[in-house]
């Protein structure tokens, strides 16, 4: 009846809630916020599935956007950010007849994009943050026997414990893996063969109230990577479709010419696999790196530990409080404390100690030439060309939403522009997070502005709630 696409953890946490995985208030536990203990105190019998979000979620604070993601996150981790180890308030039970079938599609193992993301780069969120309902990341770790550095774990970990989390907790019926989506488009249940209406409507029958049977349901076309390497297409018609695609896809492009050159890279993966070729090393022209964000400063760290030249181009003033290093506390990201020094101390007027590095505050690029000479222009308008041996621009990502019809921009906040996850995300209901512009369609994560883990699961209890709610599973 009801499918999504994307298969990280926003995937896998509706698809634990999906499956009959219901949280209970835990019977004499202390929420330090007293006002939530005292509605949590009101029904402790009532499932948080069964209970008003809106009321709940009322006069929470913290550092995401959304209520129902804070409500979700201080119930796990009661007082995370003032340091604390509190229990979470929550107890889960199975109750396998609340269960609603569902087909969670994605390019990779469950997971998503970090099995894409280097295995040894070090998160920038802390371990406990990363884990997901019922089995703390913490744990986990443990029966590896492992702890964490700096309370912090690397891509590798978390994707091992994503794909541990499907097994364990028996969800790996609802995972199609290696499955690519081409397109999501609404349809006439008229037009659709006898023998597909047949089965939706059994679908129906058994999950969805009678009353509110649309005549219009998704189509969702892709294909199935064989083991073989051959695409088997696919059709899958759903009432209900939910987008937790993530935003990895797509890296932004500067836009400027010369950017499609061979040796201009918008990714972190491609300096690696230079340094591995010994295509770069200490004896090459130096490694422009263009951003001023954290996957910018992972190229800088990677670089310097391999003793490569660079040169750092990015367009805000080092002590812009908008730039991310101005927000991070320098105890717990040291490394990244680092970087944002060399920026700083070893700009191209006055030499630091910092070899092999030269930061260009203010500076952006106006064009890539084929003789590997790159033009920069500062906030004067001075230019000032640069002999280099490969570019990585490093600027972030958007979603790649070419499946949705106009690639979704229809569906954004601001639907003259593209969808973006930091300045125009998808408009959702705040306490469904159904699309404000298309019924039966759900946006979860970063396309719904939430780009933390921790913060994604609470959009998960939503929409589980929502689709509850319609299959009828909710007890009055």
């Amino acid at each position: 009846p009801f499918f999504f696409s994307g298969n990280g953890p926003s995937g896998i946490c509706l698809s634990y809630l999906l499956s009959g995985y219901t949280p209970y208030f835990k019977r004499h536990s202390l929420h330090p916020h007293p006002i939530l203990q005292r509605k949590l105190e009101e029904a402790p019998e009532v499932s948080v599935l069964d209970q008003d979000l809106e009321y709940l979620s009322e006069g929470l604070e913290g550092r995401s956007h959304s209520p129902v993601a804070l409500l979700f996150d201080t119930l796990q981790r009661p007082d995370t950010d003032f340091g604390g180890t509190a229990e979470s308030v929550l107890t889960w039970w199975h109750e396998p007849d609340r269960a609603i079938p569902h087909l969670v599609l994605g390019r990779n193992a469950p997971g998503g994009a970090w099995h894409s993301i280097e295995g040894s780069m070090v998160t920038l969120s802390r371990g406990e943050w990363m884990g997901l309902p019922d089995l703390p990341f913490k744990e986990w770790l443990k029966q590896k026997r492992r702890g964490l550095r700096n309370n912090r774990a690397t891509a590798e970990d978390i994707a091992q414990y994503y794909q541990h989390y499907v097994i364990k907790k028996g969800l790996q019926k609802n995972f199609r893996c290696g499955t690519v989506v081409t397109s999501v488009r609404k349809v006439n249940v008229e037009s659709i063969s006898n023998h597909t209406q047949k089965d939706l409507q059994e679908d129906r029958d058994s999950l969805w109230n009678s009353n509110e049977q649309s005549t219009e349901v998704f189509q969702v076309d892709g294909f199935f990577k064989t083991a073989e390497g051959d695409k088997e297409p696919f059709s899958i018609y759903a009432e209900n479709v939910v987008l937790a695609t993530g935003t990895y896809d797509n890296p932004t492009w500067l836009g400027v010419k010369g950017e499609n050159l061979s040796y201009v890279h918008h990714q972190l993966s491609a300096l690696e696999e230079a340094v591995k070729n010994n295509s770069v090393g200490i004896m090459s022209d130096p490694v422009l790196i263009v951003g001023a964000g954290l996957t910018a400063a992972d190229a800088i760290l990677f670089a310097h530990h391999c003793n490569i030249p660079v040169i750092h181009v990015f367009r805000r003033r080092v002590s812009d409080p908008g730039l991310i290093f101005n927000q991070l506390p320098k105890m717990m990201y040291p490394e990244y404390h680092k970087v944002h020094q060399m920026m700083k101390e070893q700009t191209a007027a006055c030499a630091g100690p910092y070899e092999c590095y030269i930061s260009l505050p203010e500076h952006h690029v106006l064009s890539f030439g084929k003789d590997k000479k790159c033009i920069l222009q500062d906030k004067n308008g001075c230019q000032k060309a640069y002999k280099i041996s490969m570019a990585l621009v490093l600027t972030g990502s958007n979603p790649n939403l070419s499946f949705l019809p106009n690639d979704g921009i229809d569906l954004a906040m601001d639907s003259d522009q593209p969808v973006n996850p930091k300045r125009n995300p998808i408009d959702v209901d705040p306490f469904t997070y159904e699309c404000t512009q298309e019924k039966g369609l759900y946006a979860l994560g970063p396309l719904a502005g939430d780009n933390f883990v921790r913060f994604v699961q609470g959009g998960a209890l939503a929409v589980a709630i929502s689709l509850l709610k319609k299959a009828n599973k909710n007890p009055p």
